[in-house]
């Protein structure tokens, strides 16, 4: 520390950014420190001096919150997985919803009648999918975890506490694997999780595909690494361009990943590649609040875009109403639609490929009517399609759920613009530790 440095880099934190860090100003100027919370007093040092900010990282806590708490895991201070691992739980989510508020007012200037109850489930072991990088140092050892904070480097790790405990406690056998393959040639992109109630799944993406003889390696490793636990697991193999077809399991299949909606008597098998929220518990909070939100009544139609494989389609026809289900992937509509087969709802649904970020004013015209839509867009949000609503083609009420407030405030002030009242709006953690926010909002003309 050079002389004086501890009584200039002092700053009082007063709010959270959407990345976690701790937000400051100093001398007028805005200070973003990685590691500090709200209500603290800390030292800092500067890593980054810009004209309207600085960036830094914590030095010391000179007067903790009381929402201050040890995290729990060991890579805290360099994963870029969970970066809130030092706040409190609950007081995480109440964070998040000051975010949310925060963007909705600065990039919306817009704000909702009602500020919903937030929704939160488990805070640890809660994720039921994920993807580990990998990478190769310049010695020849794989590296196998997440990216660091801020940065494409991948930080070694030996353990995951979001992940569930099986799942965790395979990622040194999986390395020792990984660093075998990378010994004898392979090249290989990334490992993915995928777990459900009766299955896991273990996915390893290859740049091109692995020969027969790394191919008999790997059924010889999984026959006395995975077969052998308490758990029941499935290897699949995945090389080349992330597409669905580049997917294929490396032995017999006796079991399927599914997860369950028992509110709506729904089961939804899906697979390695499928997008599926990451937390099934508060997915099944997250469609009941959008449900009871939507307020169905029996022979509605309504539109869900950015269906993915039907996780709100079916539920909502499961409750009377005439579903129209749009999505841009093609093998998520194959698999929507093998879902509503599964499940008996073929009457009631329909699905429909379409890319949506191209949506115009003719594209929601050859929709027709809608009673009702609900909108769960990717993190660039919806944009077009708000942008294209038109009369007479209004729904009278739009649910909205957003993986990203940014691009929330942003269409929401779009669809105020077009004469709907913004009702309510609120936070879902789908996300614990993260500084992720899942937020739902409601609009009725």
């Amino acid at each position: 520390m050079v002389k004086g440095e501890c009584v200039k880099n002092v700053a009082d934190v007063f709010s959270l950014d959407y990345e976690g860090r701790g937000v400051a100003r100093v001398n007028g100027k805005a200070v973003f420190i990685k590691g500090a919370m709200p209500s603290e007093t800390v030292s800092y040092r500067i890593s980054k001096s810009k004209k309207q900010f600085d960036e830094a990282e914590i030095k010391s806590v000179l007067k903790p919150s009381g929402e201050r708490v040890k995290p729990k895991c060991r890579y805290f201070d360099t994963c870029g997985g969970c970066v809130l691992q030092h706040i409190e739980p609950n007081a995480q989510v109440a964070f998040k919803q000051r975010i949310l508020e925060e963007q909705l007012a600065r990039i919306g200037k817009v704000f909702p009648e009602q500020i919903l109850p937030p929704i939160y489930a488990a805070s640890w072991r809660y994720r039921d999918r994920a993807r580990l990088s990998v990478a190769i140092d310049a010695s020849g050892e794989v590296k196998l975890g997440f990216q660091a904070k801020r940065s494409h480097d991948v930080v070694d790790i030996a353990s995951c506490e979001v992940l569930p405990q099986h799942i965790s406690a395979q990622i040194p056998s999986v390395k020792m694997l990984l660093q075998k393959l990378v010994n004898s040639g392979e090249e290989i992109k990334f490992v993915e999780f995928y777990h459900s109630k009766k299955l896991t799944v273990l996915n390893l993406c290859f740049y091109q595909r692995p020969s027969e003889k790394t191919e008999h390696q790997l059924r010889k490793w999984f026959g006395t690494s995975l077969k052998e636990k308490n758990e029941t697991w499935q290897l699949w193999l995945q090389y080349g361009k992330e597409s669905a077809k580049a997917f294929y399991p490396i032995h017999h299949l006796d079991l399927s990943l599914f997860y369950d909606l028992p509110e709506y008597d729904l089961t939804m098998p899906y697979r390695p590649g499928d997008f599926t929220q990451i937390n099934a518990d508060l997915n099944a909070l997250m469609i009941s609040r959008a449900i009871r939100l939507l307020n169905i009544r029996s022979g509605e139609r309504i539109a869900d875009l950015f269906c993915g494989l039907g996780n709100f389609s079916l539920p909502m026809a499961k409750c009377g109403a005439r579903v129209v289900g749009i999505e841009g992937a093609d093998y998520l509509v194959d698999r929507a639609r093998q879902n509503a087969i599964a499940n008996g709802c073929t009457q009631q649904v329909e699905f429909q490929t379409a890319d949506l970020f191209e949506t115009d004013e003719a594209t929601v015209a050859s929709w027709g009517q809608f009673d009702k839509m609900l909108l769960d867009p990717p993190r660039r949000g919806a944009y077009a399609v708000v942008k294209s609503l038109h009369l007479p083609y209004l729904p009278n009420c739009i649910v909205y759920v957003s993986c990203n407030p940014a691009t929330f405030a942003r269409d929401a002030a779009v669809l105020i613009g077009k004469g709907y009242v913004f009702k309510s709006a609120g936070v879902m953690n789908m996300f614990p530790q993260t500084a992720h926010v899942e937020s739902i909002g409601v609009f009725e003309r």
